[in-house]
């Protein structure tokens, strides 16, 4: 990840309906938007889902209802000279190409082709022996944990570990956890794996975005997070840059009025624009957290903070009460803070009203 700086995916995902053109036409929205990179899924369709796998219900909303989930997953297939043009035309653009494997024969194809960091979808979490192949590429690692409880996050995690660290694939969970037991183990995930806090509806309402889980997952794991978005709108996006996300994932579209499964659930490129303008300025706007001067107050601190100064005209050799002092601004002198150590003691020489008392 770019130091200091939120790396932002624009999801293309299976927004390309399955037709070439509108894929290349994602691939140069997204580097003319700004994005990082551009993220498609890899999968075959018959691996995937059983023959009479059931659709999820927002699929059944924008798609075909009468399709099964593999009919409908056949017909979003991408296929391997296709990913290699759009790898090409991406890092032409400027930006990552990046995809989502769902089966061990896309993960291996997608590995061959070339990936800068690879990802384990919300789906995924749980399937324990995909996972450890992912892992093992020792590729930067996105995890996203949808629909996942903190002990499902945490056994993916052990199984990450064990595919850093082991010689071979692990014959039982039991030897993951062995080896999770492993300070050294858990320490290699550091700066390699970010978890992606997710909620894995499409659109997911903004009673279900529970933010806070981000900091449940920093705070269990002391790694870095990030937000893979399926709300409307830009505005939980942005909120999760300032609540600390160094990964920011979002599904766009051409057209959000297309026919299939995430197009409703997505930003249209002016939007998206838009969302990755505000969290590149909001970027500056979260600084380094030290609390000190920036360099343009200095003149406003002179100008704008009080000095101790005479109340009344005191004569040299008075001894001073409280009431001799005041404070203003004059630009010089002693801070505010320092009056009351000045009650009591001589004074040096005359003041008169209103001047900078002297130590």
């Amino acid at each position: 990840m770019k130091e200091a700086a939120v790396y932002i995916i624009a999801e293309a995902g299976v927004n390309h309906n399955g037709q070439p053109d509108l894929a290349f036409a994602l691939v140069e929205e997204a580097a003319r938007i700004g994005a990082d990179a551009v993220k498609f899924q890899t999968f075959n369709a018959a691996k995937l889902a059983a023959a009479n796998a059931p659709k999820a219900s927002y699929q059944k909303r924008t798609t075909d209802a009468s399709e099964s989930q593999r009919e409908m997953l056949k017909k979003l297939e991408l296929g391997q000279e296709l990913h290699k043009a759009l790898r090409s035309r991406a890092i032409g653009l400027g930006i990552e190409f990046l995809s989502t494997a769902f089966d061990a024969d896309s993960l291996a194809f997608l590995l061959r082709l070339g990936m800068p960091r690879v990802k384990v979808p919300s789906g995924e979490l749980t399937n324990a022996p995909l996972v450890w192949r992912t892992a093992r590429s020792r590729l930067p690692l996105i995890i996203s944990t949808g629909m996942a409880t903190l002990s499902e996050v945490e056994q993916a995690l052990a199984v990450v570990a064990h595919a850093y660290n082991a010689s071979a694939e692990p014959a039982s969970l039991e030897e993951v956890w062995k080896g999770w037991s492993n300070e050294d183990w858990r320490q290699s995930l550091r700066s390699h794996v970010t978890l992606m806090h997710c909620t894995s509806q499409y659109p997911a309402p903004l009673t279900t975005v529970n933010l806070r889980a981000m900091d449940t997952l920093a705070g269990a794991f002391e790694l870095d997070v990030g937000y893979s978005d399926h709300t409307d709108g830009i505005l939980i996006p942005i909120a999760a840059v300032a609540r600390g996300a160094v990964v920011i994932e979002k599904h766009f579209t051409l057209d959000r009025t297309m026919a299939g499964p995430d197009h409703a659930a997505s930003l249209e490129p002016a939007a998206f624009l838009q969302m990755v303008q505000e969290i590149r300025s909001l970027t500056l706007a979260l600084g380094d957290g030290r609390k000190a001067p920036q360099t343009g107050e200095w003149d406003t601190r002179l100008a704008a903070r009080q000095q101790v100064v005479a109340a009344r005209n005191i004569r040299s050799g008075a001894i001073l009460v409280l009431d001799d002092l005041t404070t203003a601004r004059c630009g010089h002198g002693l801070e505010a803070s320092m009056l009351w150590g000045l009650v009591g003691s001589t004074t040096k020489r005359a003041f008169v009203m209103g001047e900078p008392i002297e130590a």
